[in-house]
């Protein structure tokens, strides 16, 4: 009996582990005694760091709370559809959220919390249409861009060969301005055609590259611009390229900084994320990179078309490093995510940290 009893415990625990609904077990003082996988997901932190906190330290919803211990006292559920809650640090999620009196002989009363979130089905249509966004978009510019280089190749040569015939150091200035402007475009083609090499992968850690590019990018800076490191040290190495991250990670964090202008910050932050999904694919552990910074945000006209080439909101710019950085991430099994708005705009870096293609395709 006894051992039937270890299998069904051990079959509840797998259970827990994999669903995609946060459930957390609370006991009479509501304090966390317990919470599945996908809660860390939701918090975005591990378990042990939230185990033995009272539930106004996790959800900083007072009525919530309130009602919560009002199922410890009546031992009735209480369900809330569509509940918006502020989980710290401006996280806040869209969830469906019941909880049910538990009471066992000898265990005493506690109840059980299940959070279902809405706002994860859009995020993975967004991540869809980012990815389909930037298979359709190489496909297009890599056909533009090879039909521009063979006839500008001629104009090169066919500007060279005059230059050679002609004595007057008048003329030839000219020739010297059409070949100066046949290489500006061939450099121009050469980078939305993107990356024209394999990945070179190996184990890395993620630190590396953006410790790499924070000292570039800070040495570029004044004093009043200030870079803030917030990182989590236990994230295994991912296998990837360390090149092709460094140029991605580049160009997301010197837009940070020519967003913020003479004067902010920029955090970098990063994360394990366990049992992610990227687009439709489960991923055992991901790990997350957040690029942040308070400058003023995205413009709106902007925000449907932020990854497609040769779309920028600076004058000098090329509108090329956001959709570089895109394909770069994209060839590590990544994607990068962005929200914005005043003072706060993140641009979130996927990585699976997996070797091997454990990927699961979600239904």
């Amino acid at each position: 009996m006894e051992s039937s009893e270890k299998v069904m415990a051990l079959a509840l625990d797998k259970v827990l582990e994999n669903l995609h609904t946060t459930v957390m077990v609370f006991d009479e003082a509501l304090r966390l005694r317990y919470i599945n996988p996908a809660g860390e997901i939701l918090f975005a932190a591990s378990a042990q760091r939230f185990l033995g906190l009272p539930a106004q330290e996790l959800i900083f919803d007072s009525v919530l709370v309130a009602a919560l211990y009002q199922v410890l006292q009546t031992h009735s559920p209480f369900t809330e559809r569509e509940l918006v809650l502020n989980l710290g640090f401006d996280h806040r999620v869209t969830v469906d959220l019941t909880a049910l009196p538990l009471q066992e002989p000898g265990l005493g009363c506690g109840l059980i919390v299940e959070m279902k979130q809405q706002d994860r089905h859009l995020r993975i249509s967004r991540e869809e249409g980012l990815l389909a966004q930037g298979n359709a978009t190489r496909a297009l510019v890599r056909g533009l861009a090879h039909e521009i280089k063979n006839p500008l190749g001629g104009l090169r040569g066919a500007a060279q060969l005059l230059e050679r015939e002609l004595h007057n150091e008048e003329l030839k200035e000219y020739t010297h301005i059409i070949i100066s402007e046949a290489d500006r475009l061939q450099s121009l083609m050469n980078q939305m055609l993107g990356p024209n090499t394999l990945p070179r992968r190996r184990l890395l850690n993620i630190h590396e590259p953006l410790e790499r590019v924070r000292q570039v990018v800070a040495a570029e800076l004044n004093e009043r611009i200030r870079i803030v490191r917030d990182y989590d040290p236990s994230i295994p190495e991912i296998y990837a390229d360390m090149d092709q991250l460094i140029q991605a990670l580049m160009n997301l964090v010197r837009n940070a900084a020519q967003a913020v202008g003479d004067e902010g910050e920029i955090t970098l932050r990063s994360r394990a994320m366990r049992r992610y999904t990227i687009g439709h694919t489960l991923h055992k552990l991901v790990a997350r990179i957040d690029i942040i910074d308070n400058g003023p945000g995205v413009a709106e006209e902007m925000r449907e078309s932020l990854f497609l080439p040769m779309i920028t909101g600076r004058a000098e710019g090329t509108g090329l490093g956001l959709s570089i950085a895109q394909s770069l991430i994209n060839l590590s099994g990544g994607l990068i995510e962005w929200e914005s708005r005043p003072s706060k705009t993140v641009f979130t870096v996927l990585l699976p940290v997996s070797a091997e293609n454990d990927g699961i395709k979600e239904q």
